[in-house]
């Protein structure tokens, strides 16, 4: 399977950081088969003076997407030396290093911890931008988008068909 994952800093050596997830990534996780380029962006979810980057990679993977994400979340726990990327109520902070999985080739799964596609996919552009280069022509399995389709809509402010992507039952995992 293929996974495309996006990872994302905001501290230090932000692209450095980028890169030692990648490394990371390709020897925890399998085979990284493509790079997105890097983008700059806003937080997402919480103020800070802190620009972003990301960058999107399509990594092929033999683990469960549970087992995967555990993998992932090793990873980050090492590489932002042991701080978590929440506060103490749950809010987004600051991090050196964050991983979301972004899709999984056509699959799609609903799990408490874990929704693939991820569930805010097509409501944030330094998603969708990497997303588009790895894959153009993936498509969201329930919203029927491509990436660069979703972004088109994001930037238009047309968000009318992107609420659907939060209707899957939970405990969901289908091809």
């Amino acid at each position: 399977m293929i996974y495309y994952l996006n990872i994302g800093s905001n501290l230090d050596d932000r692209e450095g950081n980028l890169w030692a997830a990648d490394l990371r990534l390709s020897l925890d996780l399998g085979l990284v088969v493509a790079r997105s380029s890097i983008v700059e962006s806003e937080p997402w979810g919480f103020e800070s003076e802190n620009a972003f980057l990301n960058m999107g990679i399509a990594v092929e993977c033999r683990y469960t997407p549970v087992e995967a994400l555990n993998i992932i979340h090793d990873i980050e726990h090492e590489l932002n030396q042991g701080h978590s990327h929440r506060d103490s109520n749950g809010h987004y902070v600051d991090r050196l290093v964050d991983i979301d999985i972004m899709a999984i080739d056509e699959l799609v799964v609903d799990l408490p911890g874990l929704q693939v596609p991820h569930r805010h996919l097509p409501r944030r552009d330094f998603f969708l931008r990497p997303m588009a280069e790895l894959a153009p022509e993936w498509r969201h399995p329930i919203l029927n988008l491509t990436a660069q389709e979703m972004l088109q809509q994001l930037l238009s402010n047309d968000l009318a068909l992107l609420g659907k992507s939060e209707a899957l039952p939970k405990g969901v995992i289908k091809h």
